[in-house]
Protein backbone atom coordinates (compact mmCIF):
# COMPACT_ATOMS: atom_id res chain seq x y z
CA UNK A 1 0.00 0.00 0.00
CA UNK A 2 1.49 3.04 -0.98
CA UNK A 3 1.30 5.83 1.75
CA UNK A 4 3.35 8.59 0.52
CA UNK A 5 2.41 10.47 -2.43
CA UNK A 6 2.61 13.33 -5.32
CA UNK A 7 1.52 16.67 -4.36
CA UNK A 8 -1.12 18.59 -5.56
CA UNK A 9 1.00 20.84 -7.22
CA UNK A 10 3.45 18.41 -9.57
CA UNK A 11 0.17 16.64 -10.28
CA UNK A 12 -1.77 20.27 -11.67
CA UNK A 13 1.41 20.89 -13.84
CA UNK A 14 2.04 17.15 -14.85
CA UNK A 15 -1.83 17.73 -15.85
CA UNK A 16 -1.41 20.94 -17.74
CA UNK A 17 1.82 19.70 -19.79
CA UNK A 18 4.24 22.43 -17.71
CA UNK A 19 6.60 20.10 -15.84
CA UNK A 20 10.52 19.80 -17.18
CA UNK A 21 11.48 16.19 -18.07
CA UNK A 22 13.12 15.42 -15.50
CA UNK A 23 9.96 15.89 -13.35
CA UNK A 24 7.93 14.28 -15.76
CA UNK A 25 9.64 11.12 -15.88
CA UNK A 26 9.44 10.63 -12.05
CA UNK A 27 5.84 11.12 -11.57
CA UNK A 28 4.88 9.20 -14.73
CA UNK A 29 6.74 6.34 -12.86
CA UNK A 30 5.05 6.74 -10.04
CA UNK A 31 1.75 7.49 -11.82
CA UNK A 32 2.22 3.35 -13.06
CA UNK A 33 2.53 2.19 -9.26
CA UNK A 34 -0.06 4.21 -7.72
CA UNK A 35 -3.47 3.82 -8.60
CA UNK A 36 -4.56 6.60 -6.15
CA UNK A 37 -2.50 9.66 -7.87
CA UNK A 38 -4.11 8.19 -11.44
CA UNK A 39 -7.64 8.48 -10.09
CA UNK A 40 -6.80 12.51 -8.57
CA UNK A 41 -4.55 12.85 -11.70
CA UNK A 42 -8.37 11.85 -14.25
CA UNK A 43 -10.15 14.43 -12.09
CA UNK A 44 -7.65 17.18 -12.78
CA UNK A 45 -7.19 16.18 -16.05
CA UNK A 46 -11.49 16.32 -16.91
CA UNK A 47 -11.73 19.84 -14.92
CA UNK A 48 -8.71 21.15 -17.14
CA UNK A 49 -10.82 20.00 -20.42
CA UNK A 50 -14.12 21.39 -18.87
CA UNK A 51 -12.77 24.72 -18.20
CA UNK A 52 -11.09 24.24 -22.07
CA UNK A 53 -13.82 23.20 -23.99
CA UNK A 54 -16.08 26.27 -22.12
CA UNK A 55 -13.97 29.23 -21.93
CA UNK A 56 -15.18 29.84 -18.58
CA UNK A 57 -12.37 31.59 -17.11
CA UNK A 58 -12.63 35.13 -14.69
CA UNK A 59 -9.18 36.86 -14.09
CA UNK A 60 -8.01 34.59 -11.39
CA UNK A 61 -4.28 33.39 -12.08
CA UNK A 62 -5.76 29.68 -12.58
CA UNK A 63 -8.05 30.82 -15.31
CA UNK A 64 -5.08 32.73 -16.78
CA UNK A 65 -3.20 29.61 -16.50
CA UNK A 66 -5.75 27.17 -18.44
CA UNK A 67 -6.05 29.72 -21.09
CA UNK A 68 -2.09 29.65 -21.85
CA UNK A 69 -2.09 26.17 -21.50
CA UNK A 70 -5.14 26.14 -23.97
CA UNK A 71 -2.90 28.55 -26.93
CA UNK A 72 0.11 26.51 -26.59
CA UNK A 73 -2.29 23.31 -27.81
CA UNK A 74 -4.11 25.66 -30.57
CA UNK A 75 -0.14 26.47 -32.05
CA UNK A 76 1.17 22.69 -31.19
CA UNK A 77 3.85 24.05 -29.31
CA UNK A 78 3.32 22.09 -25.92
CA UNK A 79 5.67 18.92 -24.88
CA UNK A 80 3.71 15.78 -25.09
CA UNK A 81 3.21 14.23 -21.93
CA UNK A 82 5.66 11.07 -21.15
CA UNK A 83 3.06 8.17 -21.99
CA UNK A 84 1.94 5.34 -19.02
CA UNK A 85 2.16 2.18 -20.63
CA UNK A 86 0.98 -1.08 -19.33
CA UNK A 87 3.70 -3.12 -17.25
CA UNK A 88 4.72 -6.08 -17.59
CA UNK A 89 6.18 -8.74 -15.18
CA UNK A 90 9.23 -8.61 -16.43
CA UNK A 91 9.27 -4.88 -15.49
CA UNK A 92 8.89 -5.30 -11.78
CA UNK A 93 11.14 -3.34 -10.83
CA UNK A 94 11.52 -0.78 -12.89
CA UNK A 95 7.79 0.16 -15.02
CA UNK A 96 6.73 2.51 -18.09
CA UNK A 97 8.09 5.33 -18.53
CA UNK A 98 11.52 4.58 -16.87
CA UNK A 99 12.58 1.19 -18.54
CA UNK A 100 12.36 3.03 -21.77
CA UNK A 101 14.59 6.01 -20.57
CA UNK A 102 17.46 3.10 -19.34
CA UNK A 103 17.45 0.96 -22.47
CA UNK A 104 17.94 4.37 -24.54
CA UNK A 105 20.61 4.45 -22.15
CA UNK A 106 22.08 0.93 -22.90
CA UNK A 107 20.86 -0.80 -19.99
CA UNK A 108 21.35 -0.86 -16.66
CA UNK A 109 25.06 0.65 -15.84
CA UNK A 110 25.18 1.26 -11.81
CA UNK A 111 28.69 3.11 -10.98
CA UNK A 112 30.08 2.80 -8.00
CA UNK A 113 29.26 5.05 -5.48
CA UNK A 114 31.62 3.28 -2.36
CA UNK A 115 30.42 0.98 0.49
CA UNK A 116 28.05 -1.01 -1.35
CA UNK A 117 26.15 2.25 -2.72
CA UNK A 118 25.63 3.03 -6.43
CA UNK A 119 24.16 4.97 -9.07
CA UNK A 120 22.81 5.02 -12.55
CA UNK A 121 22.43 8.26 -14.79
CA UNK A 122 19.21 8.25 -16.86
CA UNK A 123 19.72 10.93 -19.60
CA UNK A 124 17.58 13.13 -20.35
CA UNK A 125 17.35 16.65 -22.74
CA UNK A 126 16.12 18.41 -19.56
CA UNK A 127 19.29 20.58 -18.11
CA UNK A 128 17.18 21.63 -15.20
CA UNK A 129 17.08 18.41 -13.22
CA UNK A 130 19.56 15.47 -12.94
CA UNK A 131 17.90 12.27 -12.93
CA UNK A 132 19.65 8.86 -11.56
CA UNK A 133 18.59 5.67 -10.19
CA UNK A 134 20.44 4.84 -6.73
CA UNK A 135 20.68 1.39 -5.28
CA UNK A 136 21.27 1.47 -0.92
CA UNK A 137 22.56 -2.00 0.07
CA UNK A 138 20.66 -3.24 2.58
CA UNK A 139 20.92 -1.85 6.07
CA UNK A 140 23.27 0.57 4.92
CA UNK A 141 22.81 4.75 5.27
CA UNK A 142 23.81 7.36 2.56
CA UNK A 143 25.40 9.96 4.00
CA UNK A 144 23.39 12.57 6.26
CA UNK A 145 23.16 15.57 3.92
CA UNK A 146 20.78 18.21 3.18
CA UNK A 147 19.58 19.87 -0.18
CA UNK A 148 20.07 23.17 -2.89
CA UNK A 149 17.23 22.63 -4.32
CA UNK A 150 13.97 20.24 -4.39
CA UNK A 151 14.54 16.31 -4.50
CA UNK A 152 11.87 13.94 -5.29
CA UNK A 153 12.97 10.08 -4.37
CA UNK A 154 10.53 7.20 -5.94
CA UNK A 155 11.35 4.04 -3.85
CA UNK A 156 11.13 1.21 -6.81
CA UNK A 157 12.28 -1.50 -4.52
CA UNK A 158 12.94 -2.17 -0.76
CA UNK A 159 12.72 0.36 1.42
CA UNK A 160 14.31 3.11 3.54
CA UNK A 161 13.81 5.05 6.71
CA UNK A 162 14.67 8.74 7.30
CA UNK A 163 13.52 11.50 10.23
CA UNK A 164 10.92 11.49 8.54
CA UNK A 165 9.73 8.48 8.19
CA UNK A 166 9.35 5.11 5.99
CA UNK A 167 8.87 4.42 2.17
CA UNK A 168 8.15 1.08 0.17
CA UNK A 169 7.70 0.29 -2.94
CA UNK A 170 5.62 3.54 -5.16
CA UNK A 171 6.09 5.86 -2.03
CA UNK A 172 7.39 9.24 -3.09
CA UNK A 173 9.46 11.63 -0.83
CA UNK A 174 9.83 15.14 -1.52
CA UNK A 175 13.03 17.13 0.16
CA UNK A 176 14.28 20.60 0.35
CA UNK A 177 16.74 22.71 1.90
CA UNK A 178 14.13 22.43 5.20
CA UNK A 179 15.06 18.90 5.20
CA UNK A 180 18.54 17.63 6.89
CA UNK A 181 18.46 13.71 6.60
CA UNK A 182 20.03 10.31 6.65
CA UNK A 183 18.36 7.62 4.75
CA UNK A 184 18.49 4.09 5.76
CA UNK A 185 17.95 1.20 4.03
CA UNK A 186 15.66 -1.56 5.59
CA UNK A 187 17.44 -4.76 6.76
CA UNK A 188 15.69 -7.13 4.75
CA UNK A 189 15.98 -6.26 1.20
CA UNK A 190 18.49 -2.87 -1.01
CA UNK A 191 16.57 -0.46 -1.33
CA UNK A 192 16.69 0.34 -5.30
CA UNK A 193 15.02 4.30 -5.90
CA UNK A 194 14.64 7.18 -8.86
CA UNK A 195 15.91 10.50 -7.99
CA UNK A 196 15.72 13.81 -9.63
CA UNK A 197 17.21 16.94 -8.07
CA UNK A 198 17.69 20.11 -9.36
CA UNK A 199 21.19 20.85 -7.59
CA UNK A 200 23.27 18.98 -5.74
CA UNK A 201 23.29 17.92 -2.25
CA UNK A 202 24.37 19.44 0.61
CA UNK A 203 26.33 16.74 2.81
CA UNK A 204 27.14 17.66 5.96
CA UNK A 205 30.67 15.77 5.82
CA UNK A 206 33.40 17.87 4.89
CA UNK A 207 35.57 15.21 3.28
CA UNK A 208 31.97 14.05 1.37
CA UNK A 209 31.98 18.24 -0.28
CA UNK A 210 35.85 17.77 -1.30
CA UNK A 211 35.03 14.50 -3.39
CA UNK A 212 31.58 15.40 -4.65
CA UNK A 213 31.96 16.56 -7.84
CA UNK A 214 34.28 12.95 -8.80
CA UNK A 215 31.43 11.73 -7.17
CA UNK A 216 28.31 13.43 -9.45
CA UNK A 217 25.91 13.54 -6.81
Amino acid sequence: MIQHHLDDDMLQQYAAGTLAEGWGVAVATHLALCPTCRSALSVLESVGGYFIDNETFDNTDVSKSWESLREKIDAGRIDKVVPIKKRLSSDRTYPEPLRTYIEAAGGLKWRQLGRGAAQMMIPTRDETTTVRLLKIPAGQPVPEHSHRGVELTLVLDGSFSDEVSTFARGDVEMADDSLMHQPKADADKDCICLAVTEAPLRFKSRFLRLIQPLLGI
